[in-house]
């Protein structure tokens, strides 16, 4: 698989500071891994050939700028090399899985069409969220919470997955 790591780590971590999990360790792990599976899903899906992967490390994601404005984020000035990594379209379609596992569970199967169909594995808790995993990212799986972020590219999305009526998601 290529390597998507400096994108799926900067996007994963942009989530997490905009819609943090509640205080604890336990919370923070399964709204973590909630979050990495929505992205390495997204990201697998906005770049799905080797050909893509090589583009993006060569032109670059474009930042977290407009996710920030858009969300009211401050960047802090020490804290800024990473946010170069978010890609903002990975971030809304992440966004937008988050908000709907049965859309989640479409742009799984969708991996299939991609170079990326064994590089991203299990996503029952992006897909089937249990008790544990819905009150630790309780703010990031909000919809309405999300529905900035996801609106910026969900139709690009709807239209790569083939999905008919989630744009209403």
């Amino acid at each position: 698989m290529p390597d998507l790591t400096p994108v799926i780590a900067a996007c994963t971590r942009w989530l997490l500071n905009a819609y943090p999990p509640p205080a604890g360790a336990f919370s923070r792990a399964l709204a973590e891994t909630q979050a990495r599976q929505a992205v390495s899903l997204a990201a697998a899906l906005r770049y799905p050939t080797t050909m893509d992967v090589q583009l993006l490390g060569l032109l670059g994601p474009g930042g977290a700028d407009r996710l920030d404005w858009l969300t009211g984020s401050d960047a802090r000035p020490d804290d800024t090399a990473w946010r170069t990594w978010v890609d903002e379209t990975v971030v809304s379609w992440a966004a937008c899985l988050l908000a709907d596992p049965t859309l989640a569970a479409h742009a799984h199967h969708a991996l299939a069409g991609t170079e990326h169909h064994t590089g991203v594995g299990a996503l029952r808790r992006l897909t089937d969220p249990g008790t544990h995993d819905a009150e630790a990212a309780a703010l990031l799986r909000h919809p309405d919470l999300l529905e900035s972020v996801a609106a910026l590219h969900r139709s690009q999305l709807v239209e790569r997955l083939n999905v008919e009526g989630a744009e209403l998601a």
